[in-house]
């Protein structure tokens, strides 16, 4: 499988609840996204050292009329 099963995420971050395994997450520095149920998804490859870098920040869009 691709991406770490739930379970894991529990065991990686300790955290049962979504939303503090999100928080966990990020004070790990462990890339990841949140799907459309809320719950963070973790590439295995990530934690199985294949990644070398994190994703880019994606900036959101803004009108050209708007400036930088």
């Amino acid at each position: 499988m691709m991406f770490l099963e739930p379970a894991e995420i529990r065991v990686l971050t300790g955290k049962a609840q979504k939303a503090k395994q999100i928080e966990q997450l990020r004070r790990m520095g462990v890339p990841f996204y949140v799907n459309a149920a809320g719950h963070p998804v973790v590439a295995r490859a990530v934690i199985e050292g294949g990644r070398k870098e994190q994703p880019a920040a994606v900036q959101p869009w803004r009108p050209a009329v708007l400036g930088t």
